[in-house]
């Protein structure tokens, strides 16, 4: 069981409603800690299992609503002694889903939006591992550069703030990703210009061409990348980068665009729109499947707007790519202007 330790800072009166409120929603420990300072706040320790804990901070910020002066905070709990499961007696009525709070999610793919020093390090350095993998058809570096490439997370924040209606938040994910690919193009298409490209490398090859098949691949990559953050197994998510990954289409459209190579460019366009598209789609299907929704009335509607307005968009391009691609030969993208 995935526990956490959720710390709540409020006045005294306000403490005692929220402890009831843990005993009653199945915390399995519930204890209230004065604070060392004098403005009579108190501390309310929580120790929640994974099967509740949606349910514990929804009741708990809407008893707080209105009011000021309250923090919550969400702590990971490495063990805990005696076992969860031997101190507290299995609940029949518990719930199915059992994976991260919105709250979690939330904080694990802010990160991805942040476009700073640390993410446009990581985009240039896999666009050039990538270009060098691909140029050297050395599949070992591909691989390297799928792993090490930031490009992944913004597409998951997107979806994840289609579900929760915040706007805010697939603004700065659309921004973080179209940065991160646009710095990829711009980069690949001066190694294009300036460095022969290899047109019998097969790892660059293999890039210049989308099926169907690809569109099954990269639907079922995005739902596994999503089900691996909301249950938390954040080591998933590497195989899921080196499955649908963004980067090595994104370094050969550039490379093949600066050498000339129309048509070979347009195939590994296609390849990482193919990409994108899926990766959004299944992503916004799996949080609402497994019920990542906002707190309140009014942003549930929202939400719900935003996920309807959303799933349209990709379904919409996702047919045309799928038209696009049995209506065009494969050897279309093959051919050198």
């Amino acid at each position: 069981m995935s526990e956490r330790l959720i710390i709540i800072n409020a006045y005294p009166q306000r403490i005692k409603a929220l402890q009831m409120i843990g005993v009653e929603a199945g915390a399995l420990d519930c204890q209230i800690y004065p604070t060392p300072d004098n403005n009579a706040r108190q501390t309310l320790h929580l120790l929640v299992g994974s099967a509740r804990r949606q349910e514990i901070l929804d009741k708990i910020q809407s008893s707080l609503a209105g009011t000021d002066d309250w923090k919550i905070t969400i702590l990971p709990v490495e063990a805990s002694i005696p076992r969860a499961e031997e101190a507290v007696a299995k609940d029949k009525n518990e719930p199915k889903w059992m994976g991260e709070t919105r709250e979690e999610l939330y904080n694990d793919v802010i990160r991805n939006t942040q476009i700073d020093r640390t993410f446009l390090f990581f985009v240039i350095t896999s666009t050039l591992v990538a270009a060098l993998g691909l140029l050297k058809d050395n599949v070992a570096v591909v691989i390297g550069a799928m792993v090490i490439a930031p490009l992944l997370g913004p597409n998951l924040a997107f979806a994840l703030g289609g579900a929760l209606g915040d706007y805010r938040l697939m603004a700065r994910a659309m921004g973080a990703n179209a940065i991160g690919v646009g710095i990829t193009i711009l980069i690949s298409v001066a190694i294009g210009f300036a460095w022969p490209v290899a047109l019998d490398s097969h790892e660059l090859m293999s890039r210049t061409s989308v099926g169907l098949d690809g569109i099954a691949v990269a639907l079922a990559s995005g739902a596994a990348a999503t089900l691996s953050l909301t249950v938390g197994v954040s080591a998933a998510l590497v195989g899921v980068m080196v499955a649908v990954a963004l980067m090595p289409p994104a370094a050969a459209m550039g490379m093949l665009f600066g050498a000339g190579e129309w048509h070979l460019a347009v195939g590994a366009g296609t390849l990482l729109a193919v990409n994108v598209v899926c990766v959004n789609l299944s992503a916004q299907a799996m949080f609402v499947l497994f019920g990542v929704r906002p707190r309140t009335w009014f942003e549930k509607e929202n939400a719900r707007r935003a996920t309807i307005m959303n799933a349209s968009i990709w379904i919409v391009l996702l047919g045309a790519l799928a038209v696009l691609l049995l209506r065009t030969p494969p050897e279309l993208f093959r051919q050198a202007p």
